[in-house]
């Protein structure tokens, strides 16, 4: 693997660069590394560390607002884009296409049947499609553009529904904290007996993972029926 890449970073036309280690500035990037000093291969700050040409002192002013080379440097870090090397490109790519696989699956349904597409069917979609993944962009930067691709070769629709979920006084509790970080809670009402009544809306494509989580929580126990 390459020992060196580098980071650029632009301002009103003017480039800058810096020197890195490409898998400690990939953590650093991803919030995993906090020690600058071990990303940077040097403190030096280039306009084309290929030719090792650099900047003038008020052209880093300008742009910086400082001079100071271990700030400037961690504004590049944080503000630049990272060359990544091949190796770190395909795994990135690779483990943005199961994130973006994973939301679709969790927030769109297939309109005739309401249910979620098989993520096996939307990755051979992708495939078909020839949809471009940007390993740098978030998943929902990027993945309205790639379900509107996606659209000429199977159907999707966003839609939600509402649930009306009973669960009884011994599960309640445990069952509230997984409620709220499915979906919206629209009602809740805490019965005299220590049961749960409540209006949960969520994607309909979450549907089979919420009863399947409530079901495993309470033992089969709680009632879950959609409301028109």
């Amino acid at each position: 693997m390459t020992d060196v890449t580098v980071v650029r970073f632009s301002y009103e036309g003017e480039k800058f660069e810096i020197m890195v280690k490409p898998d400690p500035a990939l953590e650093y990037k991803m919030g995993k590394k906090k020690d600058l000093s071990a990303v940077l291969v040097s403190d030096e700050i280039y306009t084309d560390s290929g030719k090792g040409t650099k900047p003038s002192t008020e052209k880093l002013l300008k742009a910086f607002k400082t001079e100071d080379l271990a700030e400037i440097a961690e504004i590049i870090m944080q503000k630049g884009n990272l060359n990544l090397t091949t190796d770190q490109r395909r795994k990135m790519i690779e483990n943005k296409r199961k994130q973006i696989v994973e939301f679709i699956a969790k927030t769109y349904v297939d309109p005739r049947t309401h249910l979620p597409h098989p993520p096996l069917r939307i990755e051979q979609a992708m495939k078909d499609a020839r949809v471009s993944i940007d390993p740098q962009k978030n998943v929902d930067e990027q993945v309205k553009d790639i379900v509107e691709n996606l659209r000429s070769i199977i159907a999707l629709k966003s839609e939600s529904l509402q649930l009306e979920i009973i669960i009884p006084a011994q599960y309640a509790s445990q069952s509230y904290a997984v409620l709220k970080s499915v979906g919206s809670l629209k009602t809740e009402e805490w019965q005299n007996n220590g049961s749960l009544k409540a209006i949960l809306e969520i994607p309909a494509a979450a549907r089979p993972n919420v009863i399947d989580r409530l079901g495993s929580i309470t033992k089969g126990s709680a009632s879950v029926e959609v409301v028109n």
